[in-house]
């Protein structure tokens, strides 16, 4: 694919890039993309297990208002607010992730990029838009630039 074909300033390959090397960076930021996604199923599991704690609770009052005081005493000193794992609340655990894997596949990612390819960002995304838009249609435009004044009509 011609260089000077790609959507956008901020998207050309720099002089001496080669192909594969497009190709595994590509690779590299769809693998941070997955672990993005991993880290917001792991913020849903930290609110999910916090809201199910509170109604937990909000349970064990309703217990003890309906006279079951041993049963709503057992819940509460075992369950409410207990770790879900060793040592840890859910909160403990995005930290841990965050400070820890997540940190570091950002920094690795970003470095080999900045190393590699200038610090550009989707070179394979952006050749890959190039590949499948239809030059000249509405809704295909290269990039924002070009895009103008679209409306709902030019686009169906």
């Amino acid at each position: 694919m011609s260089h000077k074909d790609l959507p956008d300033g901020e998207h050309q390959t720099p002089a001496g890039v080669s192909d594969t090397t497009v190709e595994a960076l590509g690779m590299l930021s769809e693998a941070l993309e997955t672990v993005e996604r991993a880290r917001g199923h792991l913020y849903t599991f930290h609110q999910l297990t916090g809201e199910a704690d509170l109604a937990l609770g909000d349970a064990v009052d309703k217990l003890r208002e309906a006279g079951h005081e041993d049963v709503a005493r057992r819940i509460s000193e075992d369950l409410v607010g207990r770790n879900v794992i060793a040592g840890r609340w859910t909160f403990q655990i995005v930290e841990d992730y965050d400070d820890g894997y997540w940190q570091a596949f950002r920094e690795h990612e970003r470095s080999a990029r900045e190393e590699l390819a200038g610090g550009v960002r989707h070179l394979a995304e952006a050749r890959m838009k190039q590949d499948r838009r239809t030059h000249g249609r509405p809704g295909h435009e290269a990039g924002p630039a070009d895009a103008g004044t679209t409306t709902k009509e030019s686009t169906r």
